[in-house]
């Protein structure tokens, strides 16, 4: 019996030298060292089932065979023009793979919040010896709220606790395990045991209003774009903190910039945003309180990235060749 034949430009397997490529013994994988905007080859498309990629080739309706799509990142908002569901592709992402260094990121920026790291690097620059009260803050003791806890919030959750924090998390799933996805060994929260307390979306105002940090961990969807406006961060307490390692648009940007200006706001940390690259002149850039990361909370570069890519990969060829439900799949609602 032939092998079902993968099209594959990861980085797992591109980004090494030739003949030191890692095997996926369930397929046959070809591998395609093109520019990722290129077409693919069509000798074979008639028995291509599998793609292994970020994008999908321009080329796409040449593999009429195609039937599973592995992307290399944990956004998909890109895959929406392209109306996979409706295909019958099914769709899986590297949910797992950026767990550990996003909620590293996370912790990082809280503490750099309560401290006013930015302040303190501005007068090491100006030789400026200032001991403030202000300069001492501590994330013990104090309530983070995860909006969304999938594999990012719950390691983030789990080194939160680790570190003294009462954790909130507001989910539309509730309280669930999570065996339908992938995530590295010993990390995050597998049956969701870990939060202090649960919030219903139903819920939303009594969530936002015992915070000292909120953090977006969800993904940006047609039902997400927008759905964090002003009123919703003037519930939360006033001098509290705002982290955004999920989409920028998930946050409406004229309530973000009235409540940094009104100062309700204590400050916030964005790692992703309304524009790539973010434009010299926008507003965003002025506000001495806001860390402003270039989308570098979890990267391609990352040290682990490949290697966890290529285990999620290989966990899911397995399940396609025995007909298995294949991990992290996407809804084909939330492709829409």
């Amino acid at each position: 019996m032939n092998k079902p034949l993968c099209y594959t430009s990861a980085p797992c397997f591109v980004e090494v030298p030739v003949g030191q490529e890692p095997a996926v013994p369930e397929l046959e994988m070809r591998i395609l060292r093109t520019p990722p905007s290129a077409p693919w080859p069509e000798d074979r498309a008639e028995e291509v089932e599998v793609f292994f990629c970020s994008t999908p080739p321009p080329n796409l309706a040449a593999f009429p065979r195609l039937r599973w799509l592995q992307i290399e990142s944990a956004g998909f908002s890109h895959l929406f023009p392209l109306k996979l569901a409706d295909k019958g592709i099914v769709v899986t992402n590297a949910r797992g793979v950026f767990d550990c260094p996003i909620a590293e990121w996370n912790v990082a920026m809280m503490i750099n919040l309560v401290r006013e790291l930015r302040t303190m690097v501005r007068n090491q620059e100006s030789r400026i010896w200032d001991r403030s009260a202000k300069f001492s803050g501590e994330i013990r003791r104090r309530t983070v709220g995860i909006w969304g806890y999938g594999g990012i919030g719950r390691e983030t959750a789990r080194l939160a606790k680790t570190m003294g924090m009462t954790v909130h998390v507001m989910t539309r799933s509730g309280k669930k395990s999570r065996d339908d996805s992938t995530f590295v060994e010993g990390t995050g929260d597998p049956e969701g045991a870990l939060p202090d307390r649960y919030f219903g979306e139903s819920e939303r105002e009594a969530f936002l209003r015992g915070l000292d940090f909120l953090i977006l961990a969800l993904p940006l969807t047609g039902k997400t774009e927008g759905m964090v406006a002003e009123r919703d961060l003037r519930m939360l307490p006033k001098g509290s903190y705002l982290l955004n390692p999920a989409r920028g648009p998930i946050v409406q940007l004229p309530g973000l910039l009235a409540v940094l200006r009104d100062g309700h706001l204590g400050g916030a940390a964005l790692d992703t945003h309304y524009h790539y690259p973010l434009p010299a002149d926008h507003p965003l850039w002025l506000f001495p309180n806001v860390i402003l990361t270039p989308h570098i909370s979890g990267t391609t570069f990352a040290p682990y990235f490949r290697e966890g890519l290529l285990r999620i990969f290989a966990q899911n060829a397995r399940r396609y060749v025995a007909g298995q439900s294949l991990l992290n799949a996407i809804s084909p609602s939330d492709l829409q």
